[in-house]
């Protein structure tokens, strides 16, 4: 299989397709963050990297034969939390426009696009339109510890629904990690600020108590309170966790970095379910 990934990120598709064992012949990607790309190559280095969607060409697109089109496309202008939203007249969400003429142009089996359930509905209308297929909404606290609203449009066939595993943020703190020694003057000031509000969750023996009831994360949530009383951020490894990336893909680059590739990155384990349908 030949596989495109538009927007790639730190390849959580690649993730994915490798978790199934579906066999790649060639896995290429449009990415354009330098920590993005060193840290794709590290744990994937067979990965053809080629640069800016923007600057993917109609002759050199067609000379790839690509099978399987994936992307997730900017949410900044269509994510509910930016109360200036444009949508897809966006300068990052229009890139989206980018994926489509990608989509047109390689003409694969398969594609699959990924955004933010919490987008207006015009928009959410206009990318169904232009792909042709109506978008699957899955919730990624039916896989992991936290909640994240997603949609899905793909015409790969899907099998069957998601059963929930039922995880808590509870099953995946590491109870014996230490706050980090030197938290930035920026993170200090978040929790200052947030004390009274429902910005962290508190872990008290058997139970969570965050700022959702049935005691998931969301992924604004970055600090945690021990039975204790201590304030930490999350560990690398319980980010990794909530978004069922494997403890052994590793990153060259800080933590402030990686953590920023996780949260821009899929959930691995709701890509691997839909992926479930390229199985022949």
């Amino acid at each position: 299989m030949y596989v495109l990934s538009l927007f790639d990120g730190m390849s959580c598709g690649q993730i994915a397709l490798n978790k199934l064992g579906i066999p790649v012949r060639k896995y290429y990607a449009s990415e354009i963050k330098s920590h993005a790309i060193s840290t794709t190559q590290h744990n994937f280095p067979d990965t053809v990297q080629l640069g800016d969607v923007r600057e993917l060409d109609k002759e050199s697109l067609e000379a790839l034969s690509i099978d399987l089109l994936i992307g997730g496309s900017p949410c900044q202008d269509l994510t509910i939390i930016n109360q200036n939203r444009t949508g897809l007249s966006g300068a990052k969400s229009g890139l989206f426009w980018e994926y489509v003429r990608v989509l047109k142009i390689t003409k694969p089996k398969y594609f699959l696009l990924e955004n933010v359930a919490s987008m207006k509905n015009v928009d959410k209308a206009i990318i169904t339109e232009a792909l042709g297929v109506e978008p699957i909404l899955i919730n990624s606290s039916v896989v992991s510890a936290q909640h994240r609203r997603r949609l899905y449009w793909t015409n790969i066939p899907v099998k069957n629904e998601l059963v929930d595993q039922e995880i808590l943020l509870d099953d995946i703190i590491d109870r014996s990690a230490l706050p980090e020694e030197k938290m930035s003057v920026k993170k200090r000031a978040f929790i200052d600020r947030s004390k009274d509000k429902t910005m962290y969750v508190r872990v008290d023996g058997e139970k969570s108590m965050p700022i959702t009831a049935r005691g998931y994360a969301a992924w604004n949530t970055q600090f945690i309170t021990m039975s204790n009383g201590i304030i930490r951020d999350l560990t690398l490894d319980e980010y990794k966790e909530l978004q069922t990336i494997p403890v052994d893909y590793h990153f060259l680059c800080i933590k402030s970095k990686a953590t920023d590739l996780i949260g821009d990155g899929w959930t691995v384990d709701v890509i691997a379910h839909l992926f479930e349908g390229l199985i022949i």
